[in-house]
């Protein structure tokens, strides 16, 4: 096989250039994987243009292709398999672990895939990636690189990680079918969280500025869109004979949105931050809290608790048409345009949803 591969290396703030890099060598127990598909994720964006993580690296995880070489002693995996891969796996042994908080747990924190070009970073944005040991696993126990069947695309399966984690947050809810949901935010990432909130019988309001998001959003089973550039508390509050809404879930990385969701939820009600993911500092009503009783949480990365769930979601929504992910991707871009890839990312306009690299 080649030795030298095409990847979007990430050399400093707001600099992703393709380059030429060799391909990463696999050592025992580890796979090499040959991407398909690699969704760009709003994670990667935020450490590209804030420089939170040392250069060079190869960002991307939302990722699914297929197995180029294996070490002799994986067992489970052979060249040519269809697969994804978690960039993450927790030890399920440690404080974290036993409390089922897995995304605290520090081998979870460590990534075990990479382009081999700097610190692991996922490495998706390459044509091949190196999957670690823990990820691939023993072949008994489940880990982190996963079979795709036959039948499934591998633009569905690059879904399973960001499902898992929206599945995650849905599941920390225990929604149920008398509750009314706001969804704030109607990006891919907005959509799947509205989509797995509908399926618990939940009513659920979706809230976004562009009606083309909304008509995307439809295709899902949501029915009931707010206009995000009106009152979207009193719309809230007028669809729940005035209380406000159970849960809002806010799947914008927007501080002042939290005063907002905090507003349209129901004395009693629950806020859950899923893509606050920056430091700074938010404004809302601390007695809201306390006498109001409202909850404010929040949830993040995927859970091996819910893994095969997830897993399950993505390929039967897929058969059966109910969440026919590939809908939701709306720009596909091979690795030579990963910079304008990264662009069209960074800069969401209406018809823009989920950006994906095709190396």
């Amino acid at each position: 096989m080649a030795k030298t591969m095409k990847a979007a290396v990430y050399r400093a703030v707001d600099d992703v250039r393709t380059e030429t890099i060799a391909v990463p060598e696999i050592g025992p127990g580890e796979v090499l994987m040959r991407i398909d598909t690699c969704g760009i994720c709003g994670t990667d964006l935020k450490k590209i243009h804030t420089g939170s993580h040392t250069a060079p690296r190869v960002f991307g995880h939302e990722m699914a292709g297929t197995v180029e070489a294996v070490a002799d002693d994986v067992k489970g995996f052979k060249r040519g398999d269809r697969v994804m891969a978690f960039h993450h796996i927790p030890c399920g042994e440690c404080f974290y672990c036993r409390k089922q908080t897995f995304a605290q747990c520090e081998r979870y924190k460590k990534v075990g895939t990479t382009a081999g070009l700097g610190e692991p970073a996922g490495g998706g944005f390459a044509e091949y990636i190196r999957v670690m040991d823990w990820i691939v696993g023993d072949g008994v126990t489940p880990a982190g690189l996963i079979h795709i069947p036959d039948d499934i695309p591998l633009e569905q399966a690059a879904f399973i990680e960001p499902v898992n984690t929206c599945y995650k947050a849905v599941k920390l809810l225990a929604l149920e079918p008398d509750d009314t949901v706001l969804v704030i935010g109607q990006g891919s990432i907005g959509i799947i969280l509205a989509a797995l909130a509908a399926q618990t019988g939940a009513t659920v309001l979706t809230s976004d500025m562009y009606q083309e998001r909304h008509a995307i959003a439809a295709q899902f089973g949501l029915k009931h869109p707010l206009d995000a550039r009106g009152d979207v508390v009193a719309a809230c509050k007028t669809q729940t004979e005035g209380r406000g809404a159970d849960v809002a879930l806010v799947a914008v990385g927007s501080d002042k949105l939290v005063e907002t969701a905090m507003a349209a939820v129901r004395p009693g009600g629950r806020v859950m931050l899923f893509a606050s993911t920056q430091h700074g500092t938010a404004p809302f009503d601390p007695a809201a809290v306390c006498m109001d009783e409202k909850t404010l949480m929040g949830s993040y990365s995927a859970s091996v608790a819910v893994q095969q769930e997830a897993i399950d979601l993505v390929f039967e929504g897929y058969r059966s048409g109910k969440m026919d992910l590939t809908k939701l991707i709306s720009h596909r871009f091979p690795l030579e345009d990963a910079s304008e890839a990264i662009r069209v990312a960074s800069n969401p306009v209406a018809d823009s949803m989920k950006i994906v690299l095709k190396p």
